[in-house]
């Protein structure tokens, strides 16, 4: 979610460079922003504060930065930022908003309200430190042609996933009018979208067969994504394509919508008082029935899709 907030901030402030430091395999998510510098790392090997300490005196020595910012507020980061302070370096960190995603998360709360988007938290940390930044808050379309619908059916936990036989169903409607590209990862997603694929015509099972670079490009190419709330979605919205998004325990008011898109291409079940019972969905069912998914119709994700 921070690559497109990086976008317009280096658009608003094109005399400032970012130094993006994460995981390797996140490169690919920046690689077209310019004024970026994506320094890739293997957290193994720093582990403990004194590999930390290693980590932030060798990103010190390459890239001598002016500002520090916070992205992330771990326990990882939250180290760093002391030695940072220690060396007399200025360090801005994002405001997560926990205590306000705790009680949006209470069961027993009955007034559930829409907090800060995720991305203008982000944000914020630039405007912190001084700099102008305003979000636009809409989608850059990356290719003109477009064609298909992608569908990303699994999520990381079960409380943000539609479960499986309702997926099957929406793949097979659909797959009567258009292309339906499936995408997952690893062993036990690829082989069950695999054996999808070749139970319904017109389908494609994208799982396991490209690398970040080339799914970026083909979701690029989409005429729409349908996604859980998971890394799908997110990708859609890096790539300027509409993404009709499926949403069980958790809920957009915890402010992860994928950039630019559309409430009104959120599917969910709305009457439901205990929605949201978690933040990242990796609790379990309050109710004990997951009504949130097992409620929700196949028929309301087909109606939000009117190419």
């Amino acid at each position: 979610m921070t690559a497109p907030v990086f976008r317009e901030f280096l658009e608003q402030n094109p005399d400032v460079e970012i130094v993006m430091v994460s995981r390797k395999n996140f490169e690919g998510l920046f690689a077209d922003i310019p004024n970026v510098t994506f320094k890739g790392i293997n957290l193994d090997e720093y582990k403990g504060f004194f590999g930390l300490r290693r980590l932030a005196n060798e990103l010190i020595k390459e890239f001598n930065p002016d500002l520090i910012a916070n992205l992330h507020d771990v326990i990882r980061t939250k180290i760093l930022d002391k030695i940072y302070r220690r060396k007399g370096l200025k360090v801005f960190k994002i405001n997560k908003g926990k205590e306000e995603k705790e009680e949006l998360t209470d069961v027993w709360n009955l007034h559930k309200v829409q907090l800060k988007k995720t991305v203008e938290r982000y944000a914020d940390v630039f405007r912190a430190m001084g700099f102008k930044v305003e979000l636009s808050h809409k989608l850059r379309p990356v290719t003109a042609q477009k064609s298909g619908i992608g569908l990303a059916p699994f999520a990381q936990h079960k409380g943000k996933m539609l479960p499986l036989e309702k997926s099957y169903e929406l793949a097979r409607i659909l797959a009567q009018k258009y292309t339906i590209y499936f995408f997952g990862g690893g062993k036990k997603e690829t082989e069950t979208l695999e054996k999808w694929a070749s139970e319904i015509p017109n389908t494609e099972s994208l799982s396991g067969k490209l690398n970040l670079s080339e799914e970026l490009r083909k979701i690029s190419e989409l005429e729409l994504m349908i996604s859980m709330d998971s890394a799908n979605m997110h990708l859609a919205s890096l790539m300027g394509t509409r993404c009709v998004s499926v949403w069980g325990a958790t809920h957009p008011f915890a402010g992860f919508l994928g950039f630019g898109q559309s409430e009104d291409d959120v599917v969910q079940v709305k009457d439901l008082t205990c929605r949201p019972c978690s933040v990242f969905g990796d609790k379990e069912c309050y109710r004990g029935d997951w009504a949130c998914l097992e409620e929700l119709s196949v028929r309301k994700i087909v109606e939000k899709i009117q190419l």
